[in-house]
């Protein structure tokens, strides 16, 4: 976010969606003292005529913080700029260090150990996310089927292709409870040319993922709606995950960057 003479704030919040941006406005048309805090992702909470400044901020990042497993950082107090653009895209870390990231449990959680999903790649080849260690992982579930993951894909696509020359970080996207034929001819039919893996759902009534294991995960179980986008560092674990759509995939480009340079070292 660039800032106007004085500290003022010269843009919105990023990452907000519609409500997001509702509830920005009606914070700047609030009584002092009040502040505003975000994270990534697109949470937020905000106060209002708290007895002092530094009251008004630590209600708002309470009330960010009760909306996310993400770290929610100050953005306006009594309308004028807290916000630390240079470090926005560092909030993803700290990344775990080689000993942490071998105790970390599994999960779908921020900090855990994604579970190793089994699926065939774009050129059909079976792989598995333990393969794609050393990467970073943008791991997204959706289906033709589902209204906003069709309306987010075209935006999803411009990041890639900004993304493209990076080597370091990869995009799976895994179709939900229907064949990968179906998904591809949708695609297709839209012009999204999205490298898309193939969960091996075999249709509608197929409700699991497939795991290296040879065990099977409910899909519910890691998205609990569709679609639904996990993050995972370069050794494993999450470090960003969504359920629902994305507002403005381009904001996330510099996060996935820093991502790549400082995870796994």
């Amino acid at each position: 976010m660039l800032l106007a003479a004085g500290g003022a704030l010269a843009a919105e919040p990023p990452h907000l969606n519609d409500t997001g941006l509702a509830a920005y406005r009606d914070y700047e048309a609030a009584r002092d003292h009040r502040a505003f805090a975000i994270a990534p992702g697109g949470a937020w909470g905000w106060s209002a005529a708290a007895p002092t400044a530094e009251n008004a901020e630590a209600e708002a990042l309470a009330a960010c913080r009760s909306n996310t497993r993400q770290q929610c950082v100050s953005y306006s107090t009594d309308g004028r700029s807290v916000f630390d653009a240079a470090e926005w895209p560092t909030l993803w870390g700290p990344y775990a260090g080689t000993e942490q990231a071998r105790r970390a449990p599994e999960g779908s959680r921020p900090g855990e150990r994604f579970p190793d999903l089994a699926f065939a790649d774009p050129a059909g080849r079976p792989q598995t996310l333990a393969s794609l260690r050393g990467k970073v992982v943008v791991l997204h579930f959706w289906a033709s089927w589902c209204t906003p993951c069709r309306r987010e894909m075209p935006d999803m696509q411009k990041l890639r292709e900004r993304l493209q020359d990076r080597r370091d970080i990869v995009f799976v996207l895994l179709q939900a409870r229907e064949p990968i034929a179906a998904a591809r001819r949708w695609a297709s039919a839209q012009g999204i040319g999205l490298p898309l893996s193939d969960s091996l759902a075999a249709g509608p009534e197929d409700t699991a993922f497939r795991l290296a294991d040879g065990r099977r995960l409910e899909d519910r179980s890691i998205a609990p709606g569709f679609p639904a986008t996990y993050v995972i560092d370069k050794r494993g674990i999450v470090v960003f995950a969504q359920v629902g759509e994305v507002h403005d995939w381009s904001q996330y480009r510099e996060f996935l960057l820093d991502a790549a340079r400082r995870s796994g070292r």
